[in-house]
């Protein structure tokens, strides 16, 4: 089982986000350019509905959303909601961002039909903690779209990445090697699109919760 850091150990990691909300945007322009390419646009296209963004960070992807979805965004670091909101004033965008822990979220079961979460079960200390949240709160049929980095399908990037983790973990609890795709098929729902890029360390996938089945009466 993931460890869940103690209550000291999450402060330490939101304070080290609160301090990195500055220079986000930057480091990620690079990271969206090099490696991600149009992944935001091929995950965030494909939401509709009622839409639950889990971990928004600083907004990046609320310029990529249908204009027709109702939107809410939870994010842990309350400086990176902070230029969320104001990333959302600026684009016009109406959307309901709240502060929450995407490991016990404040909704109740199937309330969405969408829930998005972009390279961020990379930072959250409990990632199958999240990401079965991620699947109460979805409604029957509704779609789990997910972007994140993982292992490498090539050696020796993935024992380069491992040599990234000794300091990324520690530093930032930034994982490198998870693979949400195995939480997300042990959770019961169907993947239904799944691309690796970059020499596979680029993953994204789109799976369906699914439908309740049926009563007679």
């Amino acid at each position: 089982m993931t460890h869940v850091p103690e209550p000291k150990d999450s402060e330490r990691l939101r304070r080290y986000w609160d301090k990195h909300a500055r220079s986000y945007d930057r480091q990620m322009r690079f990271f969206d350019r090099t490696l991600f390419g149009e992944s935001r646009t091929w995950i965030c296209s494909q939401a509709g509905g009622d839409v639950l963004e889990v971990a928004i960070g600083t907004g990046l992807n609320l310029h990529f959303y249908p204009p027709d979805i109702q939107l809410t965004g939870i994010e842990w670091s309350p400086e990176m909601l902070a230029r969320a909101r104001h990333r959302a004033d600026e684009l016009g965008r109406t959307a309901d961002l709240r502060e929450g822990d995407a490991q016990d979220m404040p909704f109740a079961d199937a309330s969405f039909d969408t829930v998005v979460c972009t390279l961020s079960l990379c930072a959250i200390p409990d990632d199958q903690r999240a990401i079965a949240e991620m699947i109460r709160v979805l409604k029957p049929g509704g779609r789990l779209l997910l972007l994140d980095h993982v292992p490498s399908t090539a050696w020796p990037v993935r024992a380069f990445q491992r040599l990234i983790e000794l300091v990324s973990v520690p530093l930032g609890g930034e994982h490198v090697l998870r693979r949400p795709l195995q939480h997300v098929q042990a959770g019961g729902l169907e993947v239904e699109q799944r691309d690796r890029l970059k020499l596979g360390i680029v993953e994204r996938l789109a799976a369906r919760k699914p439908a309740a089945e049926s009563v007679d009466g």
